[in-house]
């Protein structure tokens, strides 16, 4: 089974993704859940050109990814999972789990960080949030996240087919929750139990501080509510809450080029 997700790593990763955003691009479009402020054009473009400017700068950037760490633990026996010899599928779900974990505190970490949050506030500064918004994240970030994402896998001793699995579906679960997608209020209140839907993320992007500052997760929605940084609604309500940053209100931001130099730039939020 290993070497057939090995040799079709790359097609079941675009495919799977190229699926999803179909399927959240049509659901916008049938049933949007606010009406978009900037030109859906123009944001469009430029956030697709980041999601493949950030591909290109990680195959160059770095020899090993996130499944090449996986075939690393394995081989070399690293992490808890191999030390302890747990089979493949338990300790694969185990994995997924630890994984989705470590992903929460990491985005809690590049919003409480000041130097991290300046890598982190480009995907915030999308005064939109839709489908593309789910990819819409600096390359340094990225760079950062993979790094995490490896030192991680190598302490889990992540299984090669449950790192596949979490990478998939954390670019699902990101396209999804970042969707600008109607969801009737009784099926979110069901489906927030275990996954991050659109209406408790779309709280995240708030322009008030302490919104922004909760709903950490990407995936399951457990940890919010672990560790007491879930809201339930924006105070302002979803057609009303304003998205983005206060500082960040230019039209010029939403641009690939101010995208790229967002870090750099002196003001705060």
């Amino acid at each position: 089974m290993n070497m057939f997700l090995i040799d079709n790593e790359v097609m079941i990763r675009l495919g799977s993704f190229t699926f999803v955003f179909i399927v959240m691009a049509l659901w916008e479009k049938v049933a949007p859940r606010r009406a978009l402020n900037a030109s859906k054009i123009a944001r469009w473009v430029n956030n697709l050109s980041i999601t493949f400017l950030n591909s290109v700068v990680l195959k160059f950037v770095l020899p090993v990814t996130a499944l090449g760490a996986a075939l690393m633990a394995r081989k070399e026996g690293y992490g808890v999972l191999n030390i302890i010899d747990i089979p493949s599928l338990p300790g694969g779900f185990i994995a997924i789990i630890a994984l989705d974990l470590t992903i929460y505190f990491q985005h809690r970490l590049f919003h409480q960080v000041p130097l991290l949050w300046r890598l982190h506030r480009m995907h915030h500064t999308d005064m939109d949030i839709d489908v593309t918004t789910g990819a819409r994240f600096h390359p340094i970030e990225i760079l950062f996240s993979m790094l995490i994402k490896m030192v991680a896998i190598l302490l889990i001793g992540a299984p090669f087919w449950s790192v596949l699995a979490f990478e998939v579906l954390l670019n699902a679960t990101s396209m999804f929750n970042h969707s600008n997608i109607f969801m009737n209020d009784d099926i979110d209140r069901v489906v927030r139990l275990l996954i991050v839907t659109p209406d408790m993320h779309r709280l995240h992007h708030s322009v008030i501080i302490q919104e922004t500052n909760s709903n950490y997760g990407f995936n399951l929605s457990w940890w919010d509510r672990l560790f007491n940084t879930y809201k339930d609604q924006p105070a302002r309500g979803h057609n009303a809450m304003t998205i983005g940053l206060a500082n960040y209100r230019d039209s010029k931001y939403l641009t690939l080029p101010w995208m790229l130099v967002t870090p750099f730039l002196a003001r705060e939020r």
